[in-house]
């Protein structure tokens, strides 16, 4: 039966926005007062407002991976707690088995919201957390081949009881990561943004009554469900399938394989993911609700309607996952450096709606974050440097490939080089695009990003996740695929390329340098075909060479009185030649 909508147009307008601006404040919150640079700089943590039942009501801006799983761990949460459940309670979990989260770095900090000593609200916060144990410093241990090798796992237990602090469980905690004091800092951070949701909700509930404030929470949802179905209408019903891939893990990877059917079918779609590989003895493995958070990501992104950020927008998405694959995994699976997976499933998405609204998607990018992790003791202390480094995106219908943002997957930031070098034992020695690295087409996908780290300690560790090696980003349409990752050592024995993904972390001494360069983006369209003054354009950015131009575009430069020019008449010989091959 159609929801029937009772709150006045204008009054649900006021009080979605009200949600979203207290959702902004559990965010605001937590930047100004984490400690460790992965949450408050990378901005690698979520936030949201969920209704008694653990529907998100609204939410941050942060890690749109994160926010789709929300209300599996709350609905779990929710079941776990029972009755025992009070207004000056704060409860934390992070296992991706027994508390439905993601990888034990990311923790949740929840706090429940009561009106008149009724429980209406959640105000939850997850954020990864700069190391919780394991094999690897930082807890992203890709050759972890079972969950209890990546650090503390934290079923659904009370970090406040009713005001009081469950010292226990903080000692445990304490003796368990390699930077208490961080991760204390940032639980700390995460227990103040929650109340600060909680008071902002708690003012709209006194203000306008809780009647008024549930009816508007139902109506939301039905209406960010009526619009995305009407947004699917759109869409031409029909079957799309893409087949993309993660590198594989270690010195002789296997590649992992993502097979993603939609199927668009009026005002539903069915994500599924039939023909992945099964889950892998390492720590890829994405569990259940992280893998529906993602495809609720892929497909907001080509939605072009308002559509409010609560639950009511998955409930037409229906996503399926093998049992025991690496998108479904079962105990004891690893789930550490399941963020790359995240990103490859998106990308795979892409690939699929491709097909069916080609002028709403990009080519593929570089692929997410890399993620270095460089560990150590400095000054007889434990230090861990760990960032999400963002690249580029894949060229679209109408635009070359963006530069230095973030994945759609993750609204989140690298860390300025002068913070590294003021926190760290690490000096940044390069930091920029490569050039001709865009996938060439009409539109030319973003450039690769170089990122130098030179390890100014005795001694330290390094442990990198990265990809899209052996399969680089794809382009569209006849647009060239963007250039591979690469990871070199280099040091005074010479240089030593590294796999994308580490099976177990490296040694490094001081002066040795970790050099990065992140994939590109695709091209879209064929190369012949881009605008000659676009390519001048680049050449006068210093994004392409002018050998790159006649290889990569078929246009010919010439140089006259220190001034660049197109020389028509080889340009056009040139690009018949590529239009007929």
């Amino acid at each position: 039966m159609e929801h029937q909508q009772k709150t006045n147009p204008f009054l649900l307008e006021v009080l979605r926005n009200a949600f979203d601006t207290v959702a902004e404040e559990i965010t605001l919150t937590i930047i100004r007062t984490a400690y460790s640079q992965i949450v408050r700089d990378s901005l690698d943590f979520s936030t949201a407002l969920c209704d008694a039942q653990g529907r998100a009501i609204a939410q941050g801006v942060c890690t749109p991976m994160h926010l789709g799983s929300f209300h599996d761990a709350l609905t779990n949460m929710i079941h776990v707690l029972g009755n025992e459940i009070h207004e000056n309670d704060y409860y934390i979990m992070n296992d991706p088995y027994e508390a439905a989260g993601q990888h034990l770095p990311d923790i949740y900090v929840v706090k429940p919201v009561f009106h008149e000593d009724q429980l209406k609200a959640w105000s939850t916060t997850l954020a990864h957390h700069s190391d919780v144990g394991g094999i690897v410093a930082g807890s992203n241990a890709l050759g972890a081949t079972e969950v209890w090798q990546e650090g503390l796992r934290i079923p659904v237990l009370k970090l406040v009881d009713k005001g009081v602090r469950n010292e226990t469980l903080w000692k445990m905690i304490a003796i368990n990561v390699r930077t208490p004091d961080l991760v204390f800092g940032d639980l700390q951070a995460q227990m103040a943004a929650c109340t600060t949701g909680a008071k902002g909700l708690q003012k709209l509930y006194e203000r306008y009554g809780p009647e008024v404030i549930d009816t508007a929470i139902d109506d939301i949802n039905a209406y960010a469900k009526r619009l995305a179905q009407e947004e699917i209408s759109e869409i031409p019903n029909g079957i799309y399938e893409f087949t993309d891939h993660i590198d594989g893990i270690g010195d002789n990877p296997e590649p992992i394989i993502f097979q993603a059917k939609l199927t668009v079918e009026d005002k539903s779609i069915i994500v599924d993911w039939e023909g992945s590989s099964r889950q892998v003895a390492g720590g890829v493995n994405s569990t259940f609700p992280f893998t529906k958070a993602c495809a609720y990501a892929a497909l907001r992104s080509v939605m072009k309607s308002d559509i409010p950020n609560c639950h009511g927008f998955t409930e037409v998405i229906d996503v399926r996952a093998p049992l025991g694959s690496v998108l479904n995994p079962v105990l004891p699976g690893a789930t550490g450096a399941r963020g790359i997976t995240g990103y490859r499933m998106i990308d795979c998405l892409m690939g699929a709606l491709s097909k069916a609204v080609p002028d709403r998607v990009t080519a593929d990018g570089s692929g997410g974050s890399t993620l270095p992790t460089i560990s150590g003791m400095e000054n007889g202390k434990t230090f861990i440097f760990c960032e999400t480094a963002m690249g580029v995106w894949g060229a679209s219908q109408g635009s070359d490939g963006q530069e230095g943002v973030p994945h759609i997957g993750a609204n989140q930031s690298n860390i300025p080089i002068e913070m590294i070098e003021a926190a760290y034992p690490i000096r940044i020695e390069e930091y920029g695009f490569v050039d001709n690295s865009g996938g060439a087409g009409k539109k030319r996908g973003g450039l690769s990003i170089k990122r130098e780290y030179r390890i100014l300690s005795d001694v330290a560790t390094l442990n990198i996740r990265s990809d899209k090696r052996d399969f680089p980003p794809h382009g569209l349409f006849g647009g060239a695929n963007g250039a591979p990752s690469m990871n070199i050592i280099k040091n005074s024995k010479g240089e030593r390329v590294l796999p994308v993904l580490l099976s177990e972390p490296i040694q490094l001494r001081k002066g040795d340098i970790f050099s990065h360069v992140m994939a590109s983006g695709g091209g879209y369209g064929p190369a012949n075909e881009r605008e000659e003054q676009e390519v001048l354009n680049d050449i006068l950015l210093s994004k392409v060479t002018i050998s790159g131009a006649e290889k990569d575009y078929g246009v010919v430069i010439v140089e006259e009185d220190s001034r660049l020019s197109i020389d028509t008449v080889a340009t056009s010989s040139i690009r018949n030649k590529m239009e007929a091959a």
